[in-house]
């Protein structure tokens, strides 16, 4: 198994299961005692979230550049960036690094079009879902993306910054959520994307009509199957 590399701390609450996640998922793969070989790195999330707030987007870039640098040291053959919303700058982190960035958006919507969906409703960060860098590359994969009204915005990104990444889970929180979604569906949207690696906490199939896409378990299941995958 190649070693997977974690840029994570984005927040914390969700990197501890993108580690469950890899080694539960490799466990199913090669039975017994098993485990997923991953090097974390994982960054003060204060620092991280006061850039994007300033939108210093370059020296947030900076930073995961040189975690995903320290990860190839550390014998890293390929990087996961454990957050939707960094990557605005995977093409930096990219750059940085001689092995491969697994990018979240196409292991996403590469599982969202083997579910046979083509509209999907995307919820995550106001930077996920209001700027081009995620959803433009959604579109790549033919899908076609919806995001929710202004007020449903917000209430999306409030819940991400002051309460998941926090630890906390709030049912009125939840059931705001199931409204949300409720909306994009009625909308058109055919199944939703969980674009905030925090939502797996808040989120599951049970609150949907529609299929559920979670992004940071996909992720993972994708890096596995990498990890594993025969040589070339």
């Amino acid at each position: 198994m190649r070693t997977i590399g974690l840029i994570g701390g984005m927040s914390w609450e969700s990197t501890a299961g993108y580690y469950r996640a890899l080694n539960e998922l490799t466990r199913e793969r090669l039975g017994g005692l098993h485990s997923a070989r991953c090097v974390l790195y994982s960054v003060d999330f204060a620092e991280i979230a006061q850039l994007q707030a300033e939108g210093r987007w370059q020296e947030a870039g900076e930073i995961l550049a040189g975690a995903a640098r320290a990860l190839e040291r550390a014998g890293a053959d390929l990087v996961l960036i454990c957050a939707n919303t960094m990557h605005k700058v995977a093409d930096q982190v990219t750059a940085a690094v001689s092995v491969p960035l697994l990018h979240l958006a196409d292991a996403t919507a590469e599982a969202v079009r083997a579910a046979g969906v083509s509209e999907v409703g995307l919820l995550g960060t106001a930077f996920t879902m209001e700027q081009d860098f995620y959803r433009a590359r959604l579109e790549t994969h033919g899908l076609k993306v919806r995001v929710p009204d202004t007020a449903d915005r917000a209430l999306v990104h409030r819940v991400i910054y002051d309460e998941l990444c926090r630890g906390e889970v709030r049912d009125a929180s939840h059931e705001a959520f199931r409204e949300v979604i409720g909306r994009l569906v009625e909308e058109g949207a055919e199944g939703v994307i969980l674009g905030c690696t925090e939502l797996e906490l808040l989120i599951g199939q049970s609150d949907s009509p529609v299929p559920v896409f979670p992004t940071a378990q996909l992720h993972a299941e994708a890096a596995v199957a990498a990890a594993l995958a025969p040589e070339a």
